[in-house]
């Protein structure tokens, strides 16, 4: 018999807030993370504007010496895992140590670093190159490093899926508990490529909105007016673990993690399949995991990074899981994109903390700067305000580059 997961601990770093209550309150608010980009000289850049995490500074929460091991992708993880963890009131006996693990994904890994390095080789000399670039830049060290610090003895590695990633993280974490093999695990996603790398590379796709005047109202899924996603940074954690642990240890569960589904549109290298068939597979899967049927769902968090493609797509996806409760306006589906911009290897797990929340509140987050909604879309985008509404069941979809998708369904624990 599968076990089931829940989630006893969570926590987000966003480019509206540390923590997961300065984010929530925030998305509550409808307030947008978009603002020039502050990390580097972006004058040449045609995209000058990111969701950047405010004000960060690693050694608020890191010594020193951790700090010089770490890229900041690695300190938004470590650090969003030590407040999930203690959200969690988690405690890990010697005994269990081997059936905990640690799945953190992210995109590209450590650009801040490398860049810096190579810049200082240019212009000291490879032998001042740090001990340290290499283990910071490793995409796994971030889930190596959270194992490190809590004696993590189980399973300890990265996936990598573009901006699915941290989806597919909590639903593999998820798999290790349901087939026995693990009781605890600790998953989610991080990424930080606001650099010039990473901002130049995307603005070559042309994947970035160019709307510098006015930051607030430039990451716009559904509008018509949308022009391409804003960059942006953070991680989201969450503890799993089996409902048995969790009840016999008193835990207080936030939400089971019901539904996990992964397809691939195995259609082209950048583009969605514009059916959006691949994305529904996805959702069905997930809903068929989770023994529910479409009316089910109260609530959608949507992929919808504010691209012309990706947008049209997942809707034609959603239309194919929901039909007419869908395009007739009467399920709500919302972007977060809209004031988080697009966190990337981070956005699955976020987004799914986000549901969660959302279930616990009974709110719904808003579309921002949804002002025109799309000719076709003809969904209920929860546009410019936060709504009341009670449900037990959210699902989350991310799609990424390469034509993957994972969608995750969170469930009201009463």
């Amino acid at each position: 018999m599968r076990r089931r997961v829940v989630v006893t601990g969570m926590s987000v770093i966003t480019p509206v807030g540390v923590g997961t209550d300065a984010t929530w309150a925030a998305l509550v608010a409808g307030r947008s993370g978009a603002a020039p980009i502050t990390s580097f000289d972006a004058a040449r850049f045609d995209a000058r504007i990111a969701c950047e995490v405010k004000d960060w500074d690693a050694t608020r929460y890191l010594s020193s010496k951790r700090v010089k091991e770490l890229d900041r992708f690695s300190e938004f993880a470590v650090v969003a895992a030590e407040m999930a963890i203690a959200d969690s009131n988690l405690e890990i006996a010697e005994a269990d140590e081997a059936r905990a693990g640690c799945i953190v994904g992210v995109t590209i890994g450590g650009l801040q670093t490398i860049e810096r390095t190579t810049r200082k080789i240019d212009e000291k000399g490879p032998g001042r190159v740090s001990p340290y670039v290499i283990p910071a830049v490793c995409g796994n060290l971030a889930a190596g490093q959270i194992s490190i610090q809590h004696r993590l003895k189980g399973p300890s590695f990265s996936v990598t899926s573009a901006c699915a990633t941290g989806a597919h993280a909590i639903g593999e974490a998820a798999e290790w508990i349901r087939r026995g093999r693990a009781d605890v695990m600790i998953a989610g996603g991080t990424e930080a490529v606001i650099t010039e790398v990473g901002i130049g590379g995307f603005q070559a796709m042309r994947a970035l909105s160019r709307r510098n005047d006015d930051p607030a109202a430039a990451s716009r899924p559904f509008d018509r007016q949308r022009d391409g996603f804003v960059c942006g940074e953070g991680a989201g954690i969450v503890v799993l673990e089996s409902e048995e642990r969790a009840r016999r240890r008193g835990a207080r569960v936030h939400a089971e993690l019901s539904g996990y589904g992964a397809s691939s549109d195995a259609f082209h290298m950048c583009q969605p399949e514009p059916d959006g068939e691949g994305s529904a597979r996805s959702m069905r899967m997930a809903l068929e995991d989770a023994a529910l049927v479409p009316d089910d769902i109260s609530y959608v968090n949507a992929h919808a990074t504010s691209t012309p493609l990706g947008d049209l797509a997942e809707v034609r996806g959603i239309a194919r899981v929901f039909g007419e409760r869908a395009v007739q306006g009467r399920l709500p589906v919302s972007s977060t994109k809209s004031m988080t911009g697009h966190m990337l290897g981070a956005a699955g797990a976020v987004e799914l903390i986000v549901s969660i929340l959302a279930l616990e509140h009974s709110l719904l987050p808003p579309t921002i700067n949804a002002h025109d909604v799309d000719v076709g879309f003809a969904l209920d985008v929860v546009p410019h305000a936060v709504r009341e509404s009670r449900g037990r069941h959210a699902l989350s979809n991310s799609f990424g580059f390469g034509g993957t998708n994972a969608t995750l369904i969170a469930s009201r624990w009463d």
